[in-house]
């Protein structure tokens, strides 16, 4: 099997689960091209360097413009299949090269990249497709209500970059969030909680994005700027000693003013693995790992009574704290280990493509 692959803009800080899945690729020999339908953000997680040189930024243009570059530079070269990361323009690129080139094509999907796609269209490309992967449950429910036929595979988490560390010593309750600052990461409500916690705690928020200055505001209107810091964003390589600093873990999602959400963030598995207790909204597939009073603390997406009322309890239970960080670690263990995950995804793509 030798695949090309069509995404968006690659590398990117917040799809460590595309840079993931390309590497076990690459490792497996599978991997030919990588193909971005924009400029990436200079990513530089650990690992990407392995696949610098194979990835070509295709020209500003149509999807059919696009393809006909993409079949331009595949010229002597023979794919076995033409498989692009999410539904909307990578797939349809991915759809039209792959027709010119005589072999089948698939897309994986994620979250928002299969709202991006109208209905019509999404069932009419699905059917075409030769395999349709969905990361989470939630994903999956979409592009099975226009009649596909999906595989679910999740995403993994790196047991061995996140591992387990002891929870700080009591004190000041430290809380951590990571996400892209913007409205379905629900991070004004984590600022509002805080003003409402009574036990002393510090908030540190990782991520960057164009919510920065209105979040700053809020923090400053509120009177938190000695509670609630934005510490910008991290890589990879920089995460665990976030995540080991912390003694709770925030997912505060919420669906946005468009109907935008979370599938299953890269940070609940992260938290998890790190064995770090996990306080998330009911959003998306979110449930699939948090499952409440066992593996975390699952809340209604945008209660900030709520979120505020659950750190208290975790301010002032570090024996819960430990039970809780304990389930998340071991449900990852059993159900999200990158290499069990990856395993699966280059099986079915072999199945298909092989």
């Amino acid at each position: 099997m030798k695949l090309a692959i069509v995404t968006s803009g690659f590398p990117r800080r917040s799809e460590t689960f595309a840079l993931n899945e390309m590497l076990a690729l690459d490792a497996a020999g599978a991997l030919e091209v990588i193909f971005a339908t924009k400029p990436g953000d200079e990513s530089r997680h650990p690992g990407v360097e392995r696949l610098m040189d194979r990835v070509r930024v295709l020209r500003p243009g149509s999807a059919a413009e696009q393809a006909a570059e993409v079949v331009q530079c595949l010229d002597g070269i023979t794919v076995s299949g033409v498989h692009a990361y999410f539904a909307h323009l990578p797939a349809e690129v991915a759809a039209i090269a792959a027709k010119q080139l005589g072999c089948p094509f698939g897309f994986s999907t994620h979250a928002l990249d299969a709202r991006k796609v109208p209905v019509a269209e999404l069932a009419e490309r699905a059917r075409g497709a030769a395999c349709v992967i969905a990361c989470n449950p939630d994903v999956a429910r979409e592009l099975e209500a226009v009649g596909a036929t999906v595989r679910l595979i999740p995403h993994g988490v790196d047991l061995s970059r996140f591992e387990p560390t002891p929870l700080p010593v009591n004190g000041r309750l430290s809380v951590l969030a990571v996400g892209r600052l913007v409205e379905k990461k629900g991070l004004s409500v984590l600022v509002e909680a805080v003003g409402r916690v009574r036990a002393p705690v510090l908030v540190r928020i990782v991520g960057d994005g164009p919510l920065k200055d209105s979040l700053t505001d809020q923090i400053a209107r509120l009177g938190l700027d000695d509670r609630v810091r934005l510490v910008g964003p991290r890589t990879h390589a920089e995460l665990p000693q976030d995540y080991a600093a912390a003694h709770v873990v925030v997912v505060p999602s919420v669906v946005d003013a468009a109907g935008d959400r979370d599938g299953l963030p890269n940070v609940v598995l992260e938290a998890m693995a790190s064995q770090r207790p996990v306080v998330a909204s009911d959003v998306g597939a979110v449930s699939s790992a948090v499952i409440d009073e066992a593996s975390g603390i699952l809340l209604a997406a945008g209660d900030v009574g709520a979120l505020a009322d659950a750190l208290e309890m975790l301010a002032a239970h570090p024996v819960e704290r430990e039970r809780l960080a304990r389930g998340g670690r071991a449900l990852v263990e059993r159900q999200f280990e990158l290499g069990a995950c990856t395993g699966r995804l280059l099986a079915e793509l072999e199945t298909i493509y092989g």
